[in-house]
């Protein structure tokens, strides 16, 4: 099974035309990020096709009711498809929908996602159906076909605790239907610890870096050839700043790559001792 990285686009502010080119040399298969304004999808494909990225869309359904988030659901995975993307990553529905209002949504959702063969994951995002191991587990229960975005990170922040001492069936369950992963660690008060190169947050960077390799050991009986990860942390104010000057507390450049680069050493480590 090959390790393909893919580079978030959230939070840098290079132009494209010198920045993709940067992250084709670093060694990345691909980039994810939102689909780009209309009158920029041209000159998008075609720095992607310069450089032979390819291309994770990340889609976010909206509106008022299910069909609202229905139909955005349905027209950003047709304009999205016209990229030839590699997979699609969903933020999916409300977390505030009833379980009847939620599988009305996965039902139709499954429905497009069959009749145009695109593959989708749907993340397990705060704000979203997926934000908490309990409803994702009754979600995967009802849809078993579903694919998963696993971001472990929002599921820490939401209980307020790492999934540890027994509940780590949670994570099990997510894994076994995993599609993609976002890479970015998480601790009790927030989604992103402030720089996972602390020495204070190894026990999160540890249990993080243990769930990811849950989901390779299943993503290997599964029988994938590549497992695709994005090391995904995010700018102010994911990324935490000093009070009163917002300065950034760490360089949300060197964080994401020093992510990239650990966490497939990490893979490696794991598929060696695998292999033997």
């Amino acid at each position: 099974m090959d390790y393909l990285r893919f580079r978030s686009l959230w939070g840098v502010e290079e132009p494209l035309e010198s920045v993709l080119p940067k992250i084709k040399a670093l060694g990345y298969t691909g980039v994810e990020c939102p689909l780009p304004e209309p009158e920029k999808s041209n000159s998008f494909k075609s720095l992607l096709s310069e450089t032979s990225l390819k291309y994770i869309p990340l889609i976010f359904t909206s509106g008022n009711t299910v069909s609202d988030h229905i139909q955005t659901f349905q027209s950003q995975i047709d304009l999205a498809l016209s990229f030839d993307p590699y997979l699609i990553n969903s933020h999916s529905g409300r977390d505030a929908w009833t379980p009847a209002e939620r599988n009305r949504f996965f039902t139709q959702a499954q429905k497009v996602e069959q009749a145009t063969k695109a593959r989708v994951s749907h993340e397990t995002h705060r704000g979203r159906i997926l934000f908490n191991p309990w409803v994702t587990q009754e979600v995967l229960g009802e849809f078993p076909d579903l694919n998963l975005c696993c971001d472990f990170s929002h599921w820490v922040c939401v209980s307020e605790r790492l999934l540890l001492d027994g509940e780590e069936e949670y994570i099990k369950i997510a894994a076994e239907h995993c599609l993609h992963i976002h890479a970015r660690v998480g601790y009790e008060e927030g989604p992103q610890v402030p720089d996972p190169r602390a020495l204070e947050y190894q026990t999160h960077l540890d249990a993080h870096e243990r769930w990811w390799q849950m989901i390779w050991e299943a993503q290997s009986h599964r029988g994938f050839t590549a497992t695709t990860l994005t090391a995904e942390y995010g700018p102010p104010h994911y990324l935490h700043t000093l009070p009163h000057t917002n300065q950034p507390v760490a360089d949300l450049w060197e964080v994401c790559e020093w992510q990239a680069q650990h966490t497939a050493e990490h893979y490696v480590n794991w598929k060696t001792k695998l292999v033997k």
